[in-house]
């Protein structure tokens, strides 16, 4: 059922503490972790802890929780201090895309220079 755990989701296990993360802050509904494959200086996700397989269909069921992961990305950016020199906030949404955990998902990315268009 959408937005119940999904056993056989990474995030979803991460969530319950069942996979180890470096957890960096954490909420009563997100937790934001340092991503295993940095593509900058700083790159933390931010992931909601009820499962939907991406940002638009988290965002049609519940929007609270998605204005939520918006905000965390902002305390991150703060508590990293890369909201002053700019970071970018991405969410990949299918395989064409890059997704490659389908658990909705943000990418806080900053520390250095981010071209535009990126990719």
């Amino acid at each position: 059922m959408a937005g119940e755990p999904q056993a056989d989701c990474l995030f979803c296990k991460i969530v319950s503490g069942e996979v180890p993360a470096t957890v960096v802050r954490e909420t009563e509904t997100t937790v934001a972790f340092r991503d295993i494959n940095p593509q900058a200086p700083t790159h933390v996700l931010v992931i909601p802890k009820v499962h939907y397989p991406d940002a638009a269909s988290l965002a049609a069921a519940e929007p609270q929780i998605a204005a939520d992961i918006l905000r965390e990305a902002g305390s991150v950016a703060a508590d990293e201090k890369i909201d002053g020199t700019g970071f970018r906030v991405v969410f990949n949404t299918g395989s064409g895309a890059g997704q490659t955990v389908f658990h909705t998902h943000a990418h806080i990315l900053g520390g250095r220079g981010l071209n535009w268009p990126p990719g």
